[in-house]
């Protein structure tokens, strides 16, 4: 059973995600919060898998809550998905710094709200390969400088730990991944877990961060890339 936390400052929003998420079998809607802070408390209460976090909220908006839930230990099996009027807004980069496994529009088809849902809990951030994909098309379109902290961190992986990391940051999947590399989805899905443990990574999403801030992918158009 997937369990979720609803945090939106919207009664009308909430109450809508709840009923479409009390349809599915195996999703189970455990706490309601109009704010981060409250939204905080009953992460710790009730250690959900995922949170679904709007990004504009009263008391303590979503991407310090995001912060916050990152920053706990006791909450790392945590995925906070952020919800977002606006798509591509100025925030979400600051929302996957700050630990968001990613993000949906509000506008979403119910059908892909469902699947997010079920991805984020497995940890197969940010979603799905084509929110990746938009997020580095749309978003990530100028380069950011290479932190020496980053590029250092990078030197503890193998080149195929690289090679993998750099193409989750492509929007791959794992199935994808494996083809790229000609290895097993089971060897690719190791690869991306070595990685993300080697660089204190939650997910994903992080990786596809760093992987940008590290310089070892650029935004195309921006000068070389890797795969």
């Amino acid at each position: 059973m997937i369990r979720v936390l609803l945090v939106d400052d919207q009664p009308l929003i909430r109450s809508g995600f709840r009923a479409l998420l009390d349809l599915e079998d195996d999703i189970e809607v455990v706490a309601e919060a109009a704010n981060g802070e409250e939204g905080l408390a009953l992460a710790r209460q009730h250690l959900p898998e995922v949170a679904l976090v709007d990004i504009q909220m009263p008391v303590l908006d979503g991407i310090e809550t995001t912060r916050r839930i990152a920053a706990d230990p006791a909450l790392a099996g945590v995925h906070v998905v952020i919800l977002t009027n606006y798509g591509m807004d100025e925030y979400v980069l600051d929302a996957l710094r700050a630990g968001a496994a990613g993000f949906l529009v509000k506008d979403i088809l119910p059908e892909d709200f469902l699947h997010a849902v079920r991805v984020a809990a497995r940890g197969d951030a940010l979603l799905a390969p084509s929110l990746t994909r938009r997020l580095i098309n749309q978003y990530v379109t100028q380069p950011h400088p290479a932190g020496t902290g980053n590029r250092t961190a990078l030197e503890d992986l193998t080149s195929r730990e690289r090679e993998a990391v750099a193409l989750v940051a492509r929007g791959l999947s794992n199935d994808e991944i494996a083809e790229r590399m000609v290895i097993t989805s089971l060897t690719a899905k190791t690869h991306i877990n070595r990685a993300m443990a080697k660089l204190h990574a939650r997910d994903r999403a992080q990786l596809v961060v760093l992987a940008y801030e590290s310089g070892l992918v650029t935004p195309r158009g921006c000068g070389p890339s890797s795969p």
